[in-house]
Order: structure tokens, then C-alpha cells, then sequence
């Protein structure tokens, strides 16, 4: 995706305009912001960490396969949305552990037949900065939630993001692999 305006916006608006990359940082940052603070820190530093992680891997040519990354895509969908929509208590260690998985699959997901340069990888600090950012702001708005009705309607379009991904179940299934 090109801007004109350099490597580093071209990554920004990549994560932007892409829903199987936002999304699921929303809904996940939402969940652990649900959890408290704890969960909200060490969630926010496992994606990022993983998801430049995983963009440098594929630049290096390690990667999985495109139906592999396609079909982690759509099972994290899934369950990011069914965690959020259930509202399950899991340890912050399980939650950042869902954050790096991930990072890691959508990572690699992004940059993967793109060959190493300087640019891509200027490119992937722009998507890192856009995961840190958004998954912030998404879990710093559910942090303070106190009234029923706020955290049902955050609860309600976590299954939105779990009917998502059975959805793209069914496109995996119907037209194979679907990573960019």
C-alpha cells in the first residue's frame, strides 16, 4: 500500500485500512482492558513485540504457509471474540500469551512473500506503532468501565469480531488462503 508520503505512513495506513489487522487489536485490547491494568500492560507489550517480531521473520523468508497464517487468522478471531464476549477471567500470563499469538500470526501474515529492505522495514515500524496506539487506546477505554450497560455493548461486539471470524472460516474454505 503506497501513500506517497513514505514507508513509515504506508505501514499506518496498511494496519488502518486493513480489518483483519485492527480489529482483532481492538477487540483484544477491549478484553484486556476489561481485565484491569495488569492484563492491559503485558498484553500490549507480548503484540507488539511479536508482531514486529513476526513482520521480521517473514522478511527473513521465515514464514508459514499462506493457508496456515489464514486459518490462524480466522481461529484468533474467533477466540479473541468469544473471550471478550463471554467475558472469561484468564491470568494476565494467558492474556499476553493470546496478544503474542497474535502478533506473531499477523505479522507474518503482512510482510510475507516481501523481500528484506530497508523500506518493508520501515514499513513494519509503522504497523507496530499502530498496533501499540490503537490496542492503548482500546484497552485504556474499558480500564475505567464501571456500568453494566458499557461493558455489554463492548461484551456485544465481541461477538460481532467471533462472527467475523466464522466467516472467514467459510471464505478460507470456499476460496483458499486469504492473508493480505
Amino acid at each position: 500500500m503506497a501513500t506517497g508520503m513514505g514507508p513509515v505512513f504506508d505501514g499506518i495506513s496498511h494496519f488502518g485500512l486493513s480489518p483483519e489487522d485492527f480489529l482483532p487489536v481492538i477487540a483484544l485490547g477491549f478484553f484486556a482492558g476489561l481485565r484491569g491494568p495488569a492484563h492491559s500492560r503485558l498484553t500490549l507489550g507480548a503484540l507488539t513485540l511479536c508482531w514486529f517480531g513476526g513482520g521480521l521473520s517473514a522478511l527473513l523468508g521465515l514464514s508459514a504457509p499462506e493457508i496456515v497464517l489464514s486459518c490462524a487468522t480466522a481461529a484468533l478471531f474467533m477466540l479473541v471474540g468469544m473471550a471478550l464476549a463471554a467475558n472469561i477471567v484468564l491470568p494476565p500470563s494467558v492474556c499476553a500469551m493470546l496478544g503474542a499469538s497474535l502478533g506473531l500470526v499477523r505479522g507474518m501474515a503482512d510482510l510475507s512473500g516481501v523481500e528484506e529492505s530497508v523500506s518493508h522495514i520501515l514499513t513494519l515500524l509503522g504497523m507496530t506503532a499502530s498496533v501499540f496506539a490503537i490496542f492503548a487506546i482500546a484497552a485504556s477505554l474499558t480500564i475505567p468501565l464501571k456500568r453494566l450497560w458499557i461493558i455489554v455493548a463492548a461484551r456485544v461486539g465481541g461477538s460481532w469480531i467471533a462472527a467475523l471470524g466464522l466467516l472467514l472460516v467459510g471464505w478460507i474454505v470456499r476460496y483458499g488462503a486469504l492473508t493480505r
